[in-house]
């Protein structure tokens, strides 16, 4: 961070935000706008000048809106897992089978995913630069995506829909693994659509689980 990138002093005055639909319009503009640079140039190479020039107001008007080039990252991965805990939210209420849950629920993260390449490769890659108080927040909140997808294959091992030797840890992993890596080789003007993607990958994944070929489940360490 350079020396004009520093956080403002809170003891300097500053104008009282309005709350509002405009104000919230804006500041999403500015984070959408700082995702976008921060995915071309790094974070830490990206000025808050860089920011107020892209967004085009000076950088003084932009201090009206953060603290500091830091409160641009966290507001941005903030975003981030608000919509996608907006997405289990939405998939947990429709009254189906686990599986069919399971689905929808990778169909629309994927889709997600990649319509916001910026955003998941900046989250992927920056977030470990966060105050250490501010990354464990983030950090701390995967664990809801991680028990969802997890209560998705118990229950559908209640139903004996999937094989109860398997790991719904392992299986949780592994669809993380393959949704969140998107943004390393999807390419938004090549043939396949967000939409195709997000089908093509809820098919992937529910018939991996229910295809009746899974490996034999490993012996604990440690066990006899």
């Amino acid at each position: 961070m350079s020396t004009t990138d520093k956080p403002r002093s809170r003891s300097k005055a500053r104008p009282k935000r309005r709350e509002g639909a405009g104000l919230k319009r804006r500041q999403r503009e500015i984070v959408d706008t700082a995702a976008e640079i921060f995915y071309r140039k790094g974070y830490s190479e990206t000025s808050v000048q860089d920011v107020a020039d892209a967004v085009g107001i000076l950088k003084g008007s932009l201090y009206y809106y953060i603290d500091s080039k830091e409160d641009l990252l966290f507001q941005m991965l903030r975003e981030v897992h608000e919509d996608a805990k907006s997405i289990v939210t939405d998939t947990a209420a429709l009254d189906i089978p686990p599986l069919e849950r399971l689905r929808i629920y990778v169909q629309r993260h994927v889709e997600y995913n990649a319509r916001n390449l910026a955003r998941i490769a900046v989250y992927c890659h920056d977030f470990g630069l966060l105050t250490p108080e501010r990354r464990e927040a983030i950090v701390g909140q995967r664990d809801y995506y991680q028990d969802f997808v997890q209560g998705l294959i118990q229950e559908a091992q209640g139903r004996g829909d999937v094989d109860p030797s398997v790991d719904p840890a392992l299986i949780s992993n592994a669809v993380f693994g393959v949704v969140n890596w998107l943004y390393t080789w999807y390419q938004p003007d090549g043939p396949a659509s967000p939409e195709y993607l997000g089908k093509l990958y809820g098919e992937m994944i529910v018939d991996g689980v229910t295809g009746g070929r899974m490996p034999e489940a490993p012996t604990p360490r440690g066990a006899t």
